[in-house]
C-alpha cells in the first residue's frame, strides 16, 4: 500500500532525505515522507526546490517493487491525479499551460532493493518568479486543498506504478509535451525537434546530423 506508515514533519530538510534514512533502516513497501515545509529540498541535478509553508505536496515514498518504468510511471500518476489536463517535459517535471506543476526526482539503490520517489507538486502558490516558468494548482483555477492533492496522487501511484511497461509507456506519449517542439541540450550547443522517447524513456532528438538519443540530462524548449 502507498502511503502507510506515513512520518509527517512540520518542518525538515528534504523528504526525500528522510524517506532515504528510513530506506537504508528497513522500512517496507509504501512508507510515506511529508512535510509542510522543506529547508534543503531539491530537485534534479541538485537543483533547490522550495515552496511557502502548506501550499504545495511534498512527499517521497519508499519502494521495494523497483521497475526501470518507475520515474515515467511517476509522472504519469501525477498527470492521472489532476482535474485538468496536464503535460510531462523529458525527463521528470509536470506541466500545465506550458508552466512547471510539479518535478520528481528518483533516487535508488537496486543492489539493496529500494528507491526513493520524491515528488513536489506546486498547489496554492499565488505568484512565482517569471523567470521560474511556474504554476500551481490554484493558478491553474483549481481550488483543491494540499491535504487533498496527496491523497489523490497516492491513489493514482497505487495505480500506475504496477503496471506493465507498454501501458505506461503508451500513457507518458499520450502527454509529451516536447513532441514535435524544437529543444536545445549541452549548455544550448546542440539542438534538434524531440522525437518522443523510445522504450527505455530515453528522449529522442532528430538533428540535422541524425537521430540522437539522450538517456539523461537536461532539455530545453525553445519558446
Amino acid at each position: 500500500m502507498i502511503g502507510r506508515p506515513r512520518v509527517h514533519f512540520r518542518v525538515t530538510d528534504s523528504t526525500n532525505e528522510r524517506a532515504r534514512s528510513l530506506a537504508m533502516a528497513g522500512a517496507p513497501h509504501g512508507t510515506l515522507v511529508t512535510a509542510d515545509e522543506q529547508t534543503a529540498g531539491r530537485g534534479r541535478q541538485g537543483r533547490v526546490w522550495t515552496a511557502p509553508p502548506r501550499s504545495a505536496v511534498l512527499m517521497s515514498v519508499v519502494l521495494r517493487e523497483l521497475s526501470e518504468t518507475l520515474p515515467l510511471a511517476a509522472a504519469v500518476a501525477v498527470c492521472d491525479s489532476l482535474a485538468v489536463e496536464a503535460q510531462i517535459k523529458w525527463p521528470n517535471d509536470v506541466w500545465i499551460d506550458g508552466r512547471k506543476l510539479a518535478g520528481i526526482l528518483v533516487e535508488a539503490r537496486p543492489q539493496e532493493g529500494w528507491a526513493v520517489l520524491g515528488i513536489g507538486m506546486n498547489v496554492t502558490t499565488e505568484e512565482f518568479p517569471p523567470e521560474l516558468h511556474a504554476t500551481s494548482l490554484r493558478l491553474a483555477g483549481l481550488a483543491v486543498a494540499t491535504d487533498d492533492a496527496l491523497s489523490a496522487l497516492l491513489s493514482t501511484l497505487a495505480a500506475w506504478l504496477p503496471r506493465p511497461p507498454a501501458e505506461i509507456l503508451a500513457a507518458w506519449r499520450s502527454r509529451d509535451a516536447l513532441l514535435g517542439h524544437r529543444v536545445r541540450w549541452a549548455n544550448g550547443s546542440r539542438e534538434g525537434t524531440a522525437a518522443g522517447i523510445d522504450d527505455s524513456g530515453a528522449l529522442i532528438v532528430e538533428t540535422v546530423d541524425g537521430t540522437v538519443t539522450l538517456d539523461a540530462g537536461e532539455v530545453h524548449l525553445e519558446r
